[in-house]
Protein backbone atom coordinates (compact mmCIF):
# COMPACT_ATOMS: atom_id res chain seq x y z
CA UNK A 1 0.00 0.00 0.00
CA UNK A 2 1.49 3.64 -0.89
CA UNK A 3 -0.65 5.76 0.42
CA UNK A 4 -1.71 4.98 4.18
CA UNK A 5 -3.89 6.53 6.74
CA UNK A 6 -2.78 5.22 10.37
CA UNK A 7 -5.81 6.07 12.99
CA UNK A 8 -7.17 5.43 16.57
CA UNK A 9 -9.48 3.08 17.01
CA UNK A 10 -10.21 3.69 19.94
CA UNK A 11 -10.27 6.99 22.84
CA UNK A 12 -7.30 7.98 21.81
CA UNK A 13 -3.47 6.75 23.53
CA UNK A 14 -3.30 3.97 21.35
CA UNK A 15 -0.01 3.61 20.34
CA UNK A 16 -0.15 5.55 17.06
CA UNK A 17 3.13 7.32 17.42
CA UNK A 18 5.01 4.31 17.79
CA UNK A 19 3.08 2.36 14.66
CA UNK A 20 3.18 5.77 12.73
CA UNK A 21 7.49 5.56 13.49
CA UNK A 22 7.42 2.54 12.33
CA UNK A 23 5.61 3.02 8.88
CA UNK A 24 7.25 6.07 8.51
CA UNK A 25 10.68 4.28 7.19
CA UNK A 26 8.76 3.42 4.28
CA UNK A 27 6.88 6.83 3.46
CA UNK A 28 8.70 9.34 1.52
CA UNK A 29 6.10 12.00 3.60
CA UNK A 30 4.12 11.99 6.54
CA UNK A 31 1.13 14.21 7.28
CA UNK A 32 -1.00 15.78 10.29
CA UNK A 33 -3.94 16.39 9.21
CA UNK A 34 -6.59 16.87 12.03
CA UNK A 35 -6.86 18.38 15.76
CA UNK A 36 -3.92 20.36 17.40
CA UNK A 37 -1.71 20.31 20.73
CA UNK A 38 -3.97 18.37 22.12
CA UNK A 39 -2.63 15.08 20.76
CA UNK A 40 0.66 13.92 22.12
CA UNK A 41 3.05 11.21 20.77
CA UNK A 42 5.44 9.72 22.52
CA UNK A 43 8.29 7.98 21.09
CA UNK A 44 12.37 6.98 22.22
CA UNK A 45 14.82 7.02 19.57
CA UNK A 46 18.28 5.60 20.52
CA UNK A 47 17.63 6.10 24.47
CA UNK A 48 16.35 10.12 23.75
CA UNK A 49 12.71 10.26 24.58
CA UNK A 50 10.72 12.84 22.15
CA UNK A 51 7.02 14.22 22.45
CA UNK A 52 5.46 15.66 19.65
CA UNK A 53 1.97 17.48 19.87
CA UNK A 54 2.48 19.14 16.42
CA UNK A 55 4.92 17.74 14.11
CA UNK A 56 4.37 14.29 12.79
CA UNK A 57 6.81 11.25 14.20
CA UNK A 58 8.64 10.97 10.91
CA UNK A 59 10.32 14.01 11.41
CA UNK A 60 13.08 11.83 13.27
CA UNK A 61 13.52 9.94 9.72
CA UNK A 62 16.18 12.15 8.40
CA UNK A 63 14.69 13.40 4.80
CA UNK A 64 11.46 12.72 5.26
CA UNK A 65 9.02 15.32 4.24
CA UNK A 66 6.58 15.64 7.05
CA UNK A 67 3.65 18.21 6.28
CA UNK A 68 1.23 20.19 9.41
CA UNK A 69 -2.20 20.19 6.78
CA UNK A 70 -5.17 23.09 6.52
CA UNK A 71 -7.21 20.65 8.83
CA UNK A 72 -5.14 21.24 11.96
CA UNK A 73 -5.23 24.50 14.66
CA UNK A 74 -1.79 25.33 15.18
CA UNK A 75 -0.51 27.34 18.22
CA UNK A 76 2.63 28.72 16.85
CA UNK A 77 4.51 29.13 20.18
CA UNK A 78 4.08 25.11 20.79
CA UNK A 79 5.41 24.41 17.33
CA UNK A 80 8.22 26.75 17.08
CA UNK A 81 9.04 25.36 20.45
CA UNK A 82 8.90 21.33 18.88
CA UNK A 83 11.34 23.16 16.10
CA UNK A 84 13.60 24.81 18.83
CA UNK A 85 14.11 21.56 20.25
CA UNK A 86 14.61 19.33 17.66
CA UNK A 87 17.33 21.60 15.85
CA UNK A 88 18.97 21.64 19.10
CA UNK A 89 18.94 17.82 19.13
CA UNK A 90 20.24 17.73 15.57
CA UNK A 91 16.92 17.05 14.21
CA UNK A 92 15.42 19.12 11.34
CA UNK A 93 18.71 20.97 9.75
CA UNK A 94 17.18 21.51 6.63
CA UNK A 95 13.83 23.67 6.85
CA UNK A 96 12.17 22.12 4.04
CA UNK A 97 11.73 18.78 5.55
CA UNK A 98 8.92 20.41 7.36
CA UNK A 99 5.89 22.20 5.56
CA UNK A 100 2.77 23.93 6.96
CA UNK A 101 -0.24 24.70 5.59
CA UNK A 102 -0.65 28.45 5.07
CA UNK A 103 -4.32 27.96 5.62
CA UNK A 104 -4.37 26.51 8.96
CA UNK A 105 -5.93 27.96 11.90
CA UNK A 106 -3.80 29.88 14.21
CA UNK A 107 -4.58 29.22 18.22
CA UNK A 108 -4.60 32.46 20.15
CA UNK A 109 -4.50 33.24 23.72
CA UNK A 110 -8.38 34.17 23.90
CA UNK A 111 -8.59 30.67 22.86
CA UNK A 112 -7.06 29.31 25.42
CA UNK A 113 -8.40 31.40 27.87
CA UNK A 114 -12.19 30.53 27.09
CA UNK A 115 -11.03 26.97 26.48
CA UNK A 116 -10.23 27.15 30.31
CA UNK A 117 -12.91 29.40 32.06
CA UNK A 118 -15.59 27.56 30.08
CA UNK A 119 -14.33 24.19 31.68
CA UNK A 120 -14.23 26.03 35.39
CA UNK A 121 -17.84 27.50 35.03
CA UNK A 122 -19.38 23.92 33.77
CA UNK A 123 -17.57 22.38 37.07
CA UNK A 124 -19.05 18.57 36.95
CA UNK A 125 -20.49 18.82 33.81
CA UNK A 126 -17.59 19.65 32.35
CA UNK A 127 -16.26 17.70 29.14
CA UNK A 128 -12.77 17.36 30.33
CA UNK A 129 -10.64 19.13 27.58
CA UNK A 130 -6.73 19.70 27.33
CA UNK A 131 -7.52 23.30 27.52
CA UNK A 132 -5.16 24.07 24.95
CA UNK A 133 -7.75 26.12 22.95
CA UNK A 134 -8.63 23.88 20.27
CA UNK A 135 -12.43 23.44 20.83
CA UNK A 136 -12.76 27.30 20.58
CA UNK A 137 -10.26 27.66 17.58
CA UNK A 138 -12.26 25.13 15.58
CA UNK A 139 -15.43 27.27 16.49
CA UNK A 140 -13.61 30.43 15.23
CA UNK A 141 -12.84 28.37 11.81
CA UNK A 142 -16.77 27.37 11.25
CA UNK A 143 -17.93 30.78 12.13
CA UNK A 144 -15.78 31.95 9.64
CA UNK A 145 -13.96 34.66 11.80
CA UNK A 146 -10.53 32.85 12.47
CA UNK A 147 -7.39 34.33 11.68
CA UNK A 148 -5.12 31.70 10.10
CA UNK A 149 -1.33 31.18 9.48
CA UNK A 150 -1.19 32.78 6.14
CA UNK A 151 -2.88 35.98 8.01
CA UNK A 152 0.66 36.09 10.40
CA UNK A 153 2.61 37.39 7.83
CA UNK A 154 0.37 39.98 6.79
CA UNK A 155 0.74 42.74 9.53
CA UNK A 156 -2.23 44.95 8.51
CA UNK A 157 -4.65 41.90 7.82
CA UNK A 158 -3.80 40.06 11.00
CA UNK A 159 -4.07 43.28 13.23
CA UNK A 160 -7.89 43.82 11.82
CA UNK A 161 -8.66 40.37 12.39
CA UNK A 162 -7.50 40.18 15.61
CA UNK A 163 -8.87 43.23 16.43
CA UNK A 164 -12.52 42.63 15.26
CA UNK A 165 -11.71 39.49 17.36
CA UNK A 166 -10.87 40.51 20.95
CA UNK A 167 -13.87 42.59 20.67
CA UNK A 168 -16.15 39.84 21.51
CA UNK A 169 -13.81 37.67 23.50
CA UNK A 170 -12.75 40.25 25.51
CA UNK A 171 -16.58 40.98 26.07
CA UNK A 172 -17.05 37.78 26.80
CA UNK A 173 -14.03 37.03 29.05
CA UNK A 174 -14.75 40.07 31.34
CA UNK A 175 -18.71 40.42 31.77
CA UNK A 176 -20.07 36.63 31.36
CA UNK A 177 -16.92 35.00 32.68
CA UNK A 178 -15.22 37.19 35.25
CA UNK A 179 -11.64 36.44 33.62
CA UNK A 180 -8.75 38.77 32.70
CA UNK A 181 -9.00 40.42 28.82
CA UNK A 182 -6.35 39.83 26.76
CA UNK A 183 -4.03 42.56 25.56
CA UNK A 184 -4.42 43.82 21.96
CA UNK A 185 -0.64 45.46 21.73
CA UNK A 186 1.11 42.38 22.97
CA UNK A 187 -0.93 39.97 20.89
CA UNK A 188 0.02 41.59 18.13
CA UNK A 189 3.24 42.07 18.69
CA UNK A 190 4.38 38.55 20.08
CA UNK A 191 1.97 36.98 16.92
CA UNK A 192 3.69 38.66 14.19
CA UNK A 193 6.81 37.62 15.49
CA UNK A 194 5.71 34.16 15.38
CA UNK A 195 4.58 34.77 11.67
CA UNK A 196 7.95 35.80 10.27
CA UNK A 197 9.48 32.44 12.16
CA UNK A 198 6.93 30.12 10.68
CA UNK A 199 7.38 32.12 7.31
CA UNK A 200 9.88 29.90 5.62
CA UNK A 201 7.12 26.87 6.27
CA UNK A 202 4.12 28.30 5.15
CA UNK A 203 2.99 26.26 1.69
CA UNK A 204 -0.13 25.04 0.02
CA UNK A 205 0.19 21.87 1.81
CA UNK A 206 -2.79 20.48 -0.43
CA UNK A 207 -1.29 21.00 -3.47
CA UNK A 208 2.56 19.57 -2.08
CA UNK A 209 0.68 16.54 -1.24
CA UNK A 210 -1.46 15.85 -4.46
CA UNK A 211 1.46 16.26 -6.55
CA UNK A 212 4.09 14.20 -3.95
CA UNK A 213 1.37 11.50 -4.85
CA UNK A 214 1.31 11.94 -8.54
CA UNK A 215 4.69 11.60 -8.89
CA UNK A 216 4.34 8.23 -7.07
CA UNK A 217 5.58 9.11 -3.19
CA UNK A 218 4.66 6.73 -0.55
CA UNK A 219 2.44 9.45 1.89
CA UNK A 220 1.86 8.42 5.29
CA UNK A 221 -1.42 10.18 7.08
CA UNK A 222 -0.54 10.46 11.17
CA UNK A 223 -4.49 10.40 12.76
CA UNK A 224 -4.73 12.25 15.67
CA UNK A 225 -6.88 11.17 18.80
CA UNK A 226 -9.98 8.29 18.35
CA UNK A 227 -12.36 7.46 16.28
CA UNK A 228 -14.42 7.59 19.13
CA UNK A 229 -13.58 11.04 19.65
CA UNK A 230 -14.68 12.16 16.52
CA UNK A 231 -16.83 15.58 16.53
CA UNK A 232 -19.88 13.52 14.52
CA UNK A 233 -19.31 10.23 15.11
CA UNK A 234 -18.19 9.57 18.93
CA UNK A 235 -19.68 10.02 22.18
CA UNK A 236 -20.55 13.29 21.92
CA UNK A 237 -20.48 15.71 23.73
CA UNK A 238 -17.34 13.80 25.41
CA UNK A 239 -15.95 14.13 21.86
CA UNK A 240 -13.03 16.23 20.33
CA UNK A 241 -13.57 19.30 18.12
CA UNK A 242 -12.57 17.83 14.94
CA UNK A 243 -12.93 14.57 12.73
CA UNK A 244 -10.70 12.01 14.04
CA UNK A 245 -12.01 9.17 11.41
CA UNK A 246 -10.45 8.56 8.23
CA UNK A 247 -12.86 10.62 5.71
CA UNK A 248 -11.48 13.44 8.30
CA UNK A 249 -8.28 12.84 7.58
CA UNK A 250 -8.94 13.29 3.58
CA UNK A 251 -10.84 16.78 4.15
CA UNK A 252 -8.11 17.97 6.50
CA UNK A 253 -5.38 17.49 4.46
CA UNK A 254 -7.13 17.97 1.22
CA UNK A 255 -6.45 15.09 -0.72
CA UNK A 256 -9.07 12.74 -2.67
CA UNK A 257 -10.05 9.19 -0.42
CA UNK A 258 -9.77 7.40 -3.85
CA UNK A 259 -5.90 8.39 -3.39
CA UNK A 260 -5.48 6.68 -0.79
CA UNK A 261 -4.43 3.13 -0.71
CA UNK A 262 -5.09 1.44 3.05
CA UNK A 263 -6.33 2.29 6.31
CA UNK A 264 -4.77 1.22 9.43
CA UNK A 265 -6.52 1.28 13.10
CA UNK A 266 -4.55 1.41 16.16
CA UNK A 267 -5.60 -0.74 19.20
CA UNK A 268 -4.61 -1.38 23.05
CA UNK A 269 -5.15 -4.87 24.33
CA UNK A 270 -6.73 -2.89 26.99
CA UNK A 271 -8.61 0.44 26.73
CA UNK A 272 -7.86 3.97 27.93
CA UNK A 273 -9.96 7.52 28.51
CA UNK A 274 -9.12 10.73 28.88
CA UNK A 275 -11.53 12.91 30.13
CA UNK A 276 -15.13 12.71 30.64
CA UNK A 277 -17.38 10.43 28.95
CA UNK A 278 -18.95 7.01 28.73
CA UNK A 279 -16.77 4.47 29.28
CA UNK A 280 -18.68 0.78 29.77
CA UNK A 281 -15.48 -1.51 30.60
CA UNK A 282 -13.88 1.06 32.96
CA UNK A 283 -11.90 -0.65 35.93
CA UNK A 284 -12.61 1.44 39.09
CA UNK A 285 -10.53 -1.00 41.58
CA UNK A 286 -7.13 -1.71 41.97
CA UNK A 287 -7.06 -3.92 39.33
CA UNK A 288 -7.31 -0.41 36.85
CA UNK A 289 -5.02 1.34 39.14
CA UNK A 290 -2.60 -1.38 38.15
CA UNK A 291 -3.14 -1.11 34.57
CA UNK A 292 -2.55 2.40 34.97
CA UNK A 293 0.80 1.89 36.52
CA UNK A 294 2.40 -0.53 35.00
CA UNK A 295 1.10 0.95 31.45
CA UNK A 296 2.48 4.59 32.24
CA UNK A 297 -0.97 5.58 31.41
CA UNK A 298 -0.97 9.36 32.02
CA UNK A 299 -1.40 11.69 29.37
CA UNK A 300 1.21 12.62 27.45
CA UNK A 301 -0.13 16.29 26.57
CA UNK A 302 -1.49 16.63 30.10
CA UNK A 303 -0.38 14.08 32.37
CA UNK A 304 -3.68 13.33 33.67
CA UNK A 305 -4.08 9.92 34.86
CA UNK A 306 -6.14 7.66 31.74
CA UNK A 307 -8.89 5.99 33.15
CA UNK A 308 -8.34 2.56 32.27
CA UNK A 309 -10.67 -0.56 31.69
CA UNK A 310 -11.21 -3.95 29.08
CA UNK A 311 -10.68 -4.16 26.01
CA UNK A 312 -14.15 -3.69 24.33
CA UNK A 313 -14.17 -5.55 20.68
CA UNK A 314 -17.43 -3.64 19.72
CA UNK A 315 -15.79 -0.01 20.47
CA UNK A 316 -13.18 -1.48 17.61
CA UNK A 317 -15.56 -3.05 15.30
CA UNK A 318 -17.77 0.47 15.25
CA UNK A 319 -14.25 2.03 14.15
CA UNK A 320 -13.71 -0.36 11.29
CA UNK A 321 -17.40 0.46 10.21
CA UNK A 322 -16.50 4.14 10.12
CA UNK A 323 -12.92 3.64 8.41
CA UNK A 324 -12.96 0.45 6.57
CA UNK A 325 -10.19 -0.71 8.39
CA UNK A 326 -7.69 -2.62 6.03
CA UNK A 327 -5.55 -3.92 9.26
CA UNK A 328 -5.38 -3.67 12.88
CA UNK A 329 -1.95 -2.90 15.01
Amino acid sequence: MKNIIVLGAQWGDEGKGKVVDIYSEFADAVARSTGGNNAGHTLVVRGEKFIFHLIPSGILHPGKKCVITNGVVVDPKVLLSEIDKLKSRDYLQDDTQLRVSSQAHIILPYHIALDRVREEKLGNRKIGTTARGIGPCYEDKVARTGIRACDLVHPDTFAAKLRDNLELKNFLLKNYYGAEEIDFPSTLSEYLSYGERLRPYLIDTSLFLNEEINRGAKVLFEGAQGTHLDIDHGTYPFVTSSNTTAGGLCTGSGVAPTKMSGVIGVAKAYITRVGSGPFPTELFDDEGQKIRDRGCEYGSTTGRPRRCGWFDAPVVRYAHRLNALNGIA
